[in-house]
C-alpha cells in the first residue's frame, strides 16, 4: 500500500493538465487543486498498512449483503478519488461477469487489470461521457466522428483511440482513466464500441480542469466562510485522447457492439448505489441543519417549520430504506460477487435525486435570507464592526452571533454556493440522470405480477 507521500510523488509523472487556460505542472502548487491532492493523500495515510500483502478496503468485492453494507458505510468516509476507484473496478468486474460467456479473453484482461490496480494501490476514474455533438444523431452520423471516443487505428499489439470524455470527477488526481462506451452502439459503429484503461500521463492525454473549490479560499480568505468546500473538493476533468495508443492487455472491448452498453449498465448500478448512500447521508445533514437553524432563530415550534422538517426526515428515511432494500435483496453471481438489486437501487436513487432540490428549498425557506447575506468572519473580528455584528446577529441566550453566523455560512457553503451548485447538479446527474433510472426500474419491476393482481381484483382470469 502506498503512503500519502508516495501518492503525492506518483502524481509528478509528466501528466498534461490545464486549469483556467493555464498549464499546471505541479498539482500541489495550484491552490485550486491542492486540497484534492491533500484529501487523497490523507486517505492513503489513514488506511496504510506496511504488510506486503495489505490492500485497501476499496479493492474488496463484497461477497455477502453484510459485506456490501459495510463497504457502503466505509465509502462515505473516503475521498471522491477513492470512491470512483472502488465503483469503477466493481463496474469492470460486473461487466467481466456479463461478458465472460461471449468473450472470455476480455473477462480475463479485466480481472488481470483489477489485480494490477490492487497490487499497485492506484486510483482510477471512469471516463464514460462523450462530447456527443448533436444529441439526436448517432456516433456514425455526426459531422465529426471524434465526438464519440473511437478507435482510429488497430495494430497487432493494441489500438489507438481519439475523442474526449466530459464530467470526469477526480481525473487529475487519479493514476488511471478507464474508458467506457457512453451508450449502446449499433452494427456499423464498431469503432465506437471501445473500453480500455489509459494511464493519466499517457502520451496524447490532456486533462482540462474545472473546480468548485472556493476561489476565496485559494487567495487566503478565512476558511470559516468555506467550512466544507475549502477542505473537500475535487477537480472535474475534460479529458482529451489525441491518438492515444493502448496495448492489448489494457483493451477490454474493441468493436463488439453487442456488449457496448454492458460497461455503462454495470457502472450505472454501482454509481447509483453509492449515490443513494450519499443521498441518505446528505438527507440527514440537511435535516440537521434545518433543525439547528430553526432552533437558533427561535422557530422550531412554528407549524410550517415543523412540517418541513418532518418532510425532510421522511425523505432521509425513505432514501435509506431504499438503500437497505437494495442491499438486503442483493444477488450473488457465479463468481461469488454480490450485486445490489437493480430495481431498488434505481428506484431509491431516482427518488433521492428527484426530491433533493425540494429538501434544499425547505432548508433555505427555514433558514432565511441570512444564508446568503450574513456578515463574514472578518466583520465579527473587526474592531470597527464586531460589536454591531455581535449585537444584531444574536437571537437569545445561548445563541450568540458567532454560532448563528457559522451555521449560516455552513448552509450557504454546503447548499447555495460553489460546492452547493455542484452538488445540486451532481445529485441529479450522477449515475446517468433520472430517465436512465426510470428505464432500469421499469425493466426490473415485476409488471406481470402486478397485472395478475389487478385482474384478480377485476374478477378476470389472468
Amino acid at each position: 500500500m502506498k503512503t500519502g507521500a508516495q501518492y503525492r510523488e506518483s502524481l509528478r509523472d509528466g501528466r498534461r493538465l490545464f486549469l483556467d487556460g493555464r498549464k499546471v505542472t505541479d498539482l500541489e502548487a495550484e491552490p485550486l487543486l491542492a486540497a484534492g491532492v491533500a484529501e487523497v493523500a490523507a486517505g492513503y495515510d489513514r488506511h496504510h498498512r506496511p504488510e506486503p500483502d495489505a490492500v485497501g478496503p476499496w479493492f474488496t468485492f463484497p461477497t455477502s449483503p453484510e459485506d456490501l453494507r459495510t463497504q457502503l458505510h466505509e465509502l462515505l468516509t473516503w475521498d471522491m478519488t477513492t470512491v470512483t476507484t472502488a465503483q469503477g473496478l466493481q463496474a469492470l468486474l460486473t461487466a467481466a461477469a456479463r461478458m465472460r460467456a461471449d468473450h472470455p479473453e476480455y473477462a480475463a484482461r479485466v480481472e488481470a487489470y483489477y489485480e494490477w490496480c490492487k497490487r499497485e494501490d492506484v486510483r482510477g476514474v471512469q471516463a464514460i461521457t462523450d462530447a456527443k455533438g448533436h444529441r439526436k444523431l448517432s456516433p456514425s452520423q455526426q459531422d465529426d466522428p471524434d465526438l464519440y471516443t473511437r478507435i482510429v487505428e488497430r495494430r497487432p499489439d493494441g489500438i489507438v483511440i481519439r475523442g474526449a470524455k466530459l464530467h470526469i470527477t477526480a481525473a487529475a488526481t487519479s493514476h488511471e482513466l478507464v474508458v467506457m462506451p457512453t451508450k449502446r452502439m449499433k452494427p456499423g459503429e464498431e469503432d465506437w464500441a471501445v473500453a480500455c484503461a489509459v494511464p493519466a500521463n499517457a502520451p496524447g492525454v490532456t486533462i482540462i480542469n474545472t473546480t468548485y473549490a472556493p476561489r476565496g479560499a485559494a487567495t487566503g480568505e478565512d476558511e470559516r466562510y468555506w467550512p466544507h468546500s475549502s477542505h473537500h473538493n475535487m477537480p472535474e476533468g475534460f479529458i482529451v485522447f489525441d491518438d492515444v495508443f493502448v496495448p492489448n492487455e489494457r483493451v477490454f472491448l474493441a468493436g463488439e457492439t453487442a456488449h457496448s452498453a454492458t460497461f455503462a449498465h454495470a457502472l450505472g448500478l454501482w454509481e447509483r448505489l453509492g449515490g443513494t448512500a450519499h443521498l441518505a447521508e446528505i438527507g440527514d445533514i440537511l435535516a440537521g441543519f434545518a433543525q439547528l437553524i430553526a432552533e437558533a432563530n427561535g422557530l422550531e415550534r412554528v407549524s410550517h417549520v415543523r412540517e418541513k422538517i418532518s418532510e425532510m426526515i421522511m425523505y432521509a428515511t425513505l432514501v435509506r430504506a431504499g438503500l437497505e432494500a437494495a442491499i438486503s435483496t442483493a444477488e450473488k453471481s457465479p463468481e461469488g460477487w454480490m450485486f445490489p438489486s437493480e430495481l431498488y437501487t434505481n428506484a431509491a436513487k431516482h427518488f433521492g435525486a428527484a426530491e433533493f432540490s425540494r429538501m434544499v428549498r425547505h432548508l433555505h425557506d427555514i433558514g432565511g435570507g441570512a444564508i446568503l447575506t450574513a456578515p463574514g468572519p472578518g466583520d465579527l473580528d473587526s474592531a470597527e464592526t464586531g460589536d454591531y455584528v455581535r449585537k444584531y446577529m444574536r437571537t437569545m441566550d445561548g445563541v450568540d452571533a458567532e454560532y448563528r453566523m457559522r451555521l449560516f455560512h455552513a448552509i450557504r457553503d454546503y447548499t447555495a454556493d460553489t460546492f452547493g451548485g455542484w452538488q445540486h447538479v451532481t445529485m441529479l446527474q450522477s449515475g446517468g440522470g433520472l430517465y436512465a433510472q426510470r428505464m432500469v426500474s421499469a425493466k426490473h419491476y415485476d409488471m406481470a405480477a402486478a397485472k395478475r393482481m389487478a385482474l384478480r381484483i377485476a374478477g378476470l382470469e389472468p
